[in-house]
């Protein structure tokens, strides 16, 4: 089985981006989870949450949240600083984060240097191809240019099936160009 953790900010879409994940790995024949905890008031927007995804070939009968990820999505990089992003993440293990600089060893914080963290400007991204910073789509590209965990073909039929028409062709550009940004290395 593997696992993420977003963690994102109320409003961010967070729970939406763990949805994609689901469905994108049901269109690759796999079983899946995607919930979120909000956890005290979490709910309002700009306050710090978490979603959680688990993605497994056989059917998942845990009910828990994801304490031992193998990857970690950071939707927004000032969350850093209010929360321990890397607990409980796997030797090894992944750290997606939108920025469009490099962080330095202190942002990151301690054993950072345990992890692969990989920085992609996922909102300017979104904001060059549709205007506003929903940065999610450029999340599952950029995933599934990097892991072998869900087909990107499976991430554009999930795609299509929650946006229609211009949003829709929109969505997958954004898709692509997060897939495209670690492919073009």
């Amino acid at each position: 089985m593997k696992e993420i953790r977003i963690h994102g900010r109320g409003g961010q879409g967070s729970l939406v981006l763990a949805q994609f994940f689901a469905m994108a790995a049901l269109e690759d024949q796999k079983f899946s989870q995607a919930f979120p905890f909000l956890g005290g008031g979490g709910e309002r927007r700009g306050k710090p949450i978490q979603a959680f995804v688990r993605i497994d070939n056989k059917f998942i009968r845990l009910r828990t949240r994801v304490h031992t990820p193998d990857y970690v999505i950071v939707q927004d990089p000032t969350i850093l600083k209010e929360v321990d992003v890397l607990d409980g993440l796997k030797d090894g293990g992944l750290v997606f984060i939108n920025t469009q600089r490099p962080l330095t060893e202190q942002e990151k914080g301690k054993n950072a240097s345990a992890y692969q963290w990989l920085e992609l400007p996922a909102s300017e991204i979104a904001i060059s191809i549709l205007g506003r910073p929903l940065m999610n789509s450029a999340f599952l590209g950029a995933f599934s240019a990097l892991t072998d965990e869900i087909n990107f073909s499976s991430i554009v039929v999930a795609i299509g099936k929650r946006f229609q028409g211009n949003i829709g062709h929109q969505n997958v550009k954004i898709a692509t160009e997060g897939y495209n940004y670690f492919r073009k290395e």
